[in-house]
């Protein structure tokens, strides 16, 4: 397929041509997420008609994805809106009352993440035996005023040490472990107990960051994720509708699933427009009018475009940028997109006839006694589920039934995605039993998982600083093409949104949403004394 490029002393400018027209810029949108469609309402609100939406899956929301099961709904992606001052997320939810049948307990959750704020969390052993609640909160005072530390190394600008090798991870049980070993009131065996409960808590963490470990997680960097302050909540009726209340007014015409890009063509001249259009399958009779954007489709279809908001996660960006741009990435942008972290965390609802657990229970976390002095927490493949850190009672029981959600990260949720259901169930019961010591407890009756690592079109379930990465590369992601040095280029050609490209709310959906607005508010800006259309700026 041609590729193309607009040499830097070209006339043959679309956009001036656009322009001079009064032509409505043609613009298409890649991936119909929570950044994708808040970018295309935010386009259509502020008099854009000519937007078009390709999303590869044959569904909306990208990874939102609620399920119904039974009377309820579960949460295969997002389920929690992080924070409700200012987050435009709870006030969409919010304003369309969508928070009405929350109850109490699910307003206030704690940084590691639960169900409910009420309960205990049960911490059990692999040898059956549950750690006492003083010697719990004992340990997490300690790990928490660890973890105030590594905030401070961005915020406050402190030196990181060669010993930490810039890892939250290494940082982390370095310190923990050293605050352990030199109290003088634990014996031994307390002492160990502390030590495999940190092992604990750091896959929790890695779960949390979407990390296959916190080894990878940038220490310097760590503190720049910025938490919205307010209560989190949960959407009874789930976190789809916040997608549909984006999408209510896009028309399916302009909304097309089921439609995977092959390749976006950028830099294009009218002679390079005319040759992709001619080598593909279209419907167009006309010549085409000048583009700098060919959208190639892989059906064969190609969009001619003066624009494109890609919206593609980090992972399918590692997997496919060589190929999907033409002509290629920018070497800082290719390195940025190489640098940063994304990785998979899955859920593994288990749904019980009754039960086996006490009614205080809120969730009961695994603490492997053995992996005490452990180094990587990376696991051979046939130990794959040692990485499960956890099981979430999901409360209240009158909306769920008797449900647990587990926890798998890394490459072990890759493994757990590659097992059938079967086994999958088989496992999770028999650990519940080894760390309960409740032989008694039944196979569970329905199991249902997420599997966002193998899914294609996502790649992963949200994005991360990694070690050797900064929020500079956030940024440099987020720049679009042409960059702004080559003058005599059409300009915004090609736009990036999605949680990775937001540099202080990365991994959430309101960073997903705030990032679309953001690229849409530049072509508002681009065009506005074009053809009048009034800009509505988020406060980003």
């Amino acid at each position: 397929m041609q590729s193309c490029e607009i040499s830097s002393d070209s006339t043959d400018d679309p956009l001036s041509s656009a322009l001079h027209r009064h032509r409505q810029p043609r613009i298409v949108v890649i991936g119909a997420g929570l950044a994708g469609l808040a970018a295309t309402k935010t386009l259509l609100e502020n008099g854009f008609t000519n937007v078009t939406v390709l999303e590869a899956s044959d569904r909306i929301g990208g990874r939102v994805q609620s399920i119904q099961h039974g009377k309820t709904t579960l949460e295969l992606g997002a389920t929690w809106i992080h924070g409700a001052n200012g987050n435009p997320i709870y006030h969409l939810a919010e304003d369309n009352g969508l928070l009405e049948h929350t109850t109490e307990e699910e307003r206030s959750v704690g940084r590691i993440s639960l169900y409910a704020k009420n309960g205990v969390a049960h911490y059990q052993t692999n040898n059956g035996k549950r750690i006492p609640k003083d010697l719990v909160e004992e340990f997490s005072d300690l790990y928490n005023e660890v973890y105030e530390l590594t905030q401070e190394f961005f915020q406050n600008g402190k030196p990181v040490g060669a010993e930490s090798q810039n890892s939250v991870g290494i940082f982390t049980r370095d310190v923990v472990r050293k605050k352990i070993m030199l109290d003088p009131y634990d014996s031994e065996s307390t002492k160990k107990l502390k030590l495999s409960m940190l092992q604990q808590y750091l896959k929790v963490e890695s779960c949390e960051s979407s990390s296959p470990s916190m080894d990878e997680v940038s220490l310097s960097e760590f503190g720049e994720w910025t938490e919205i302050p307010g209560a989190h909540h949960v959407i009874p009726a789930g976190f789809i509708k916040v997608v549909e209340i984006l999408a209510q007014d896009i028309l399916n015409r302009v909304l097309l699933l089921s439609k995977p890009v092959r390749r976006i063509h950028w830099n294009c001249s009218s002679h390079d427009t005319e040759e992709i259009v001619d080598q593909a399958d279209h419907n167009q009779d006309q010549r085409p009018s000048p583009s700098p954007v060919c959208v190639e489709c892989e059906d064969g279809e190609c969009l001619l475009a003066d624009h494109v908001i890609v919206t593609a996660s980090l992972g399918v960006l590692k997997k496919a940028h060589e190929t999907f741009f033409s002509p290629g990435l920018p070497l800082d942008k290719a390195q940025a997109i190489q640098k940063l972290g994304i990785s998979t965390t899955d859920k593994i609802f288990l749904e019980f006839a009754e039960p086996f657990w006490s009614p205080e229970c809120n969730s009961i976390q695994f603490v492997w006694e053995d992996e005490a002095q452990l180094e990587s927490q990376a696991y051979p493949e046939e130990l794959w589920y040692r990485k499960i850190c956890s099981f979430d009672v999901l409360y209240p029981p009158e909306r769920y039934g008797h449900m647990l959600s587990g926890w798998i990260c890394g490459e072990e949720a890759l493994r757990m995605e590659r097992c059938d259901d079967e086994t999958v169930a088989e496992i999770c019961t028999e650990l519940l039993r080894q760390f309960t010591g409740n032989q008694n407890i039944p196979k569970p009756r329905r199991i249902l998982r997420s599997s966002w690592g193998s899914n294609p079109y996502i790649r992963g379930s949200y994005s991360f600083t990694r070690v050797g990465s900064s929020g500079r590369d956030v940024e440099k992601l987020a720049e679009p093409l042409p960059y702004i040095k080559n003058t005599k280029a059409p300009p915004l050609q090609v736009l990036f949104a999605g949680e990775a490209t937001h540099r202080k709310y990365y991994s959430t959906t309101h960073g997903a949403l705030l990032s679309g607005q953001r690229e849409a508010n530049r072509l508002i800006e681009l065009y506005q004394y074009s053809f009048g259309a009034e800009t509505t700026k988020p406060n980003i």
